[in-house]
């Protein structure tokens, strides 16, 4: 019984740190830092499958997660500082806040729709419904993107 306790209480300290660092939806990237590792395993297996493995390719897929969180980071930065720029002159730029989570909602289909790609590589049957409504999610989010540029409904 003390063993749990102390189970419990390390959870609950992490879950109160992740909630107090990333806000109330801190399980949305816990959820895309477990998508980059499946995503990071996944593509390993595969690449190994076919005999294509070694460390330099693995180690730049490693890298190129990093710079996933640093592009994520620089997103929520920009929507939290034009929304307060905006508050600051007298322009609504509230929507500025979604910025953040576009890129996040996109690098999370992304990362879901490499690991089923992986998992088809490596001949494992993977219900066709999950690629193509991810692939609806990709069209939606872009979509949404594309509105504020000027070209939508050309």
């Amino acid at each position: 019984m003390n063993f749990l306790n102390k189970v419990n209480m390390f959870g609950g300290t992490i879950m109160a740190a992740l909630a107090a660092v990333l806000g109330q939806y801190w399980f949305l990237f816990a959820g895309f830092l477990l998508c980059n590792v499946a995503d990071w395993l996944s593509g390993w297996m595969c690449s190994c499958e076919k005999g294509e493995s070694c460390s330099r390719v693995g180690a730049r897929g490693i890298v190129k997660k990093v710079w996933y969180w640093v592009v994520i980071a620089i997103a929520f930065y920009i929507g939290f500082s034009f929304e307060r720029m905006g508050q600051t002159i007298g322009v609504k730029l509230w929507f500025m806040k979604f910025v953040g989570w576009f890129v996040l909602a996109n690098y999370l289909v992304n990362e879901i729709r490499s690991i089923l790609e992986n998992l088809v590589d490596m001949n494992v049957n993977v219900p066709p419904f999950l690629i193509k409504g991810l692939k609806i999610a990709a069209d939606k989010i872009d979509a949404a993107a594309k509105m504020g540029d000027g070209k939508h409904g050309e």
